[in-house]
């Protein structure tokens, strides 16, 4: 699926002290200059060859540093040998051997997560005592060695190196450096072209991620690795003073954008997104998503989001670190739903579908945590509407099979017969627990708020029937792409079979409750599902209001009414961000009172997201 991101009015700008912006080196002749001047000094303080890490994630554009740096040495006539770590690898047929506990289930739609897997796994052991040795008993004459690829610096050789660097790389490029065969995964020395995503989200993420986390507090720099063009080199010390800056402030996300088979067109009115046909959805925050920082250098540092959870307990809070270790475990996307004539629904409804409960993805995925979502009506249009659940009067049965016999690639005449159908308007929220059918209606701008149940940030949505038809094709920009597929095993053995009375009870809330109310300002909150581990409020003001997370919670808050807000920390205003009409900002657990200020005129909803307990 094709991904689009906005950088427009994304940035996070943070204090930096002088010092501290100009040990930050920008461009990559720069950066290779000052790693070839790293070694050069240690090499002259020690008379010994200096042995280095680089380390990173996939897509690192290895063959262009190993090349710049080289070639700088040649010049100034000093000796570096470069080993890939993909040299210590087993063999590609073992690597390969080893996915498939992971990979090649009879589950076409997911994999198992590899949950204890470490790359050394990986490597042959020969090999790695070999490497070993070489780093131990240096030839004469040897400036530095220089070990490079993701794995580099694992437990057993960190020890070895007198540096370490960590190459990072954003999430989205990944994507579609994979869409177009360009990874080269464990093991390979060349793209592997039909590696398959399944390889990324089920086993390889988890290796990568496990790898960094552990390197991440032994590392001496921190490159920002996105493209060989925009290296930026950034020491230890002030990596650290960025981040713990970051989680004393609200973090504004780049969002990202999709097109797809039930896209609308609100979007052509609030974003500006060059290339986007459609808009289906885009996310506002979550952990797949990165960060841009602005510390007054010439160029904003970006890196992915989840780099804050080395600090996950001022993040996160210490209940969510402790119960999902190495989860983020929120999203919050924006459903668009416009479309300037009436348009029949098969176009503009979401796929009919449900989502799986925690019990459910711990037996199935060896997943953390279940997806329970609720959407929250921030604009409705003529005709406004949500599925949600089934008729009173719906024969159960003859849906399951007339479901099972289209497979999205038969046409169901009837299937209005069976969903249930509810009118919307704004504020509005619908509570969506595990195993209820449902999907966006169309027709209005759905602010959706989601668990994560994926440290991979994998979609657990069971597709039930998508009208059978074409889905989007990013290519000619036109619904000319093959019908969806269906997920009917998982969507069917996780059916609730939720009534239309049930969905009226207990799912459609249409007011909230105010739970605290000053001249300023006040708050509501919306009834709640016990399934639910999470907590919708709404803010009001019209000048200023204030909240606060205990030291405890992370929230998430959205604006939805309003032009433009400042967040701000009540105990050091400073430590401040602006949030823009849509944009979303993550408030760490630690950033404690904060209050909100309207820099436009009239009234200002916040809508805040976060977890019951804590």
């Amino acid at each position: 699926m094709p991904l689009y991101e906005s950088r427009k009015y994304a940035e996070n700008i943070i204090p930096l002290s002088e010092q501290a912006r100009e040990a930050i080196t920008l461009g990559p002749q720069l950066v290779l200059r000052r790693i070839l001047d790293l070694l050069q000094e240690r090499y002259a303080q020690s008379g010994r060859t200096v042995n280095v890490a680089f380390d990173g994630w996939y897509g690192v554009d290895w063959p262009a540093i190993v090349a710049g740096l080289q070639k700088l040495a040649t010049e100034n006539k000093l000796v570096l040998v470069f080993t890939p770590i993909v040299q210590v690898f087993q063999p590609v047929s073992v690597i390969e051997a080893y996915k498939k506990a992971y990979t090649e289930t009879d589950d076409p739609g997911f994999g198992v997560v590899n949950t204890q897997g470490g790359l050394r796994d990986l490597m042959d052991p020969e090999k790695l005592a070999a490497l070993t040795h070489g780093l131990q008993n240096p030839p004469a004459g040897l400036t530095a060695h220089i070990v490079y690829g993701p794995g580099a610096a694992i437990p057993e050789l960190v020890d070895a190196y007198e540096l370490s660097f960590y190459f990072d790389k954003t999430r989205q490029p990944i994507l579609w450096e994979m869409w177009d065969g360009k990874i080269i995964p464990f093991g390979w020395e060349q793209p592997k072209k039909d590696y398959y995503w399944k390889e990324y989200y089920y086993c390889d993420y988890y290796l990568l991620d496990r790898q960094k986390h552990f390197l991440m507090p032994r590392l001496d720099f921190w490159v920002e690795g996105i493209a060989f063009d925009e290296l930026k080199l950034v020491p230890r010390a002030v990596y650290d003073e960025i981040i713990q800056t970051l989680l004393q402030r609200p973090v504004k996300e780049v969002p990202i954008y999709q097109p797809g088979p039930w896209g609308a067109y609100r979007y052509l009115d609030l974003f500006d997104v060059p290339g986007l046909g459609c808009n289906a959805w885009n996310e506002l925050a979550g952990p797949e998503l990165s960060i841009l920082v602005d510390y007054g250098g010439e160029q904003m540092l970006n890196m992915p989001m989840t780099n804050l959870m080395q600090y996950a307990d001022q993040f996160l809070g210490p209940y969510i670190t402790e119960t999902y270790p190495g989860l983020f475990p929120l999203d919050v996307w924006l459903d668009d739903g416009y479309f300037p004539k009436p348009t029949p629904a098969e176009r503009i409804s979401m796929p009919i579908h449900n989502h799986p409960s925690t019990d459910y993805v711990r037996a199935h995925f060896k997943e953390p945590l279940g997806r329970y979502e609720t959407y929250y009506i921030a604009e409705a249009y003529e005709s406004a509407n949500t599925w949600l659940g089934y008729k009173d009067d719906a024969d159960l049965e003859e849906w399951e099979r007339l479901s099972r016999e289209s497979k999205n690639l038969k046409v169901i005449p009837n299937w209005k017969d069976f969903i249930n159908n509810v009118e919307t308007n704004v504020g509005d929220l619908i509570l969506i627990p595990p195993g209820t059918t449902h999907g966006h209606g169309g027709n209005q701008m759905v602010l959706e708020m989601d668990t994560c149940p994926s440290v991979a940030a994998t979609e657990y949505s069971f597709f039930l029937y998508d009208f059978a038809r074409p889905s989007w094709d990013d290519n000619t920009k036109s619904m000319t792409g093959k019908p969806v597929k269906m997920h009917l095993e998982h969507g069917f053995d996780n059916e609730k079979w939720v009534r239309a009375d049930w969905v009226k009870d207990h799912l459609h809330q249409r007011q909230p409750r105010v739970f605290q109310w000053t001249k300023e300002y006040w708050i509501d909150r919306y009834d709640s599902d016990p399934r639910m581990p999470f907590e919708v409020e709404r803010i009001h003001f019209t000048k200023r209001a204030e909240y606060d997370t205990g030291g405890k919670i992370l929230h998430i808050v959205t604006l939805t009414v309003g032009s433009q807000v400042e967040v701000r920390s009540k105990a050091d205003p400073v430590c401040a961000n602006s949030l823009r009409l849509w944009q979303s900002a993550l408030i760490p657990a630690r950033m404690g009172q904060y209050e909100f200020v309207n820099l436009g005129e009239g009234l200002c909803t916040i809508v805040l997201f976060r977890w019951k307990k804590g």
